[in-house]
């Protein structure tokens, strides 16, 4: 009889236990959280490739707006091409009259509103990797019994046992391997953004502090 290779993952896949530990966790992921949770937690996963957000070509930028507004106008920053969508909201604030206060309230809402949906998604990851080693324990007692239902069959009990032992395995790995890593990676990725975004805050503010001053000189010549 040939002995098993030890490299082989042959005996390592069962693909009942699979089903039970990876259909379990996802449903039960699904049943405790929000849909959109859920999407959030999905479409978080092409962010995981994505470079640190780095707020200082945003800082630059609002720089550059600033010296613009000094020389033209505030009005001038209304055509003003932003990517970052908080940012530009507060730009756009700052033209429609919003004070260095209402800015700096309008950017750290944005903040919270951001770190609150990055919660959300490493939440839906953190709940999964809850659900799998329960789910591991499922098919565990799946197996269990069917090794115990089959007790007067020998060639049967294998597979039982099989479905026992592996899905306790597919539970621990999926838990600790993919899961729980992914809750890691996106929850430091929100504390990062959340410290760069931090800092956005003064520059908007002082931008919008230029704003007022410059308003009442604009109505003075108006008047004129």
């Amino acid at each position: 009889m040939t002995p098993p290779d030890p490299f082989s993952l042959a005996p390592y896949l069962d693909p009942l236990a699979l089903l039970i530990v990876v259909g379990g966790t996802v449903l039960a992921t699904i049943l405790r959280t929000p849909a959109g949770d859920v999407v959030r937690g999905m479409v978080a996963l092409g962010t995981l490739g994505r470079r640190a957000f780095d707020p200082g070509p945003l800082i630059d930028q609002v720089a550059a707006l600033g010296r613009i507004a000094r020389r033209h106008g505030i009005l001038t920053l209304d055509r003003s091409v932003i990517a970052d969508r908080d940012v530009a909201a507060a730009v756009a604030a700052v033209v429609d009259g919003a004070t260095a206060e209402e800015t700096m309230r309008l950017i750290d809402e944005a903040r919270r509103a951001r770190i609150l949906r990055h919660a959300a998604a490493a939440d839906m990851w953190a709940g999964a990797a809850e659900a799998a080693p329960a789910m591991g324990m499922v098919g565990t007692l799946i197996g269990l019994v069917r090794m115990f239902l089959a007790m007067t069959d020998p060639t049967a009990i294998g597979a039982g046992m099989a479905i026992a032992l592996l899905a306790t395995l597919y539970g621990a790995l999926i838990a600790n391997l993919i899961a729980m890593p992914i809750a890691a990676r996106l929850r430091q990725a929100a504390r990062r953004e959340a410290d760069g975004r931090l800092r956005l805050a003064a520059p908007l503010a002082a931008l919008a502090a230029l704003a007022g001053r410059e308003r009442p000189r604009a109505a003075v010549a108006n008047v004129a």
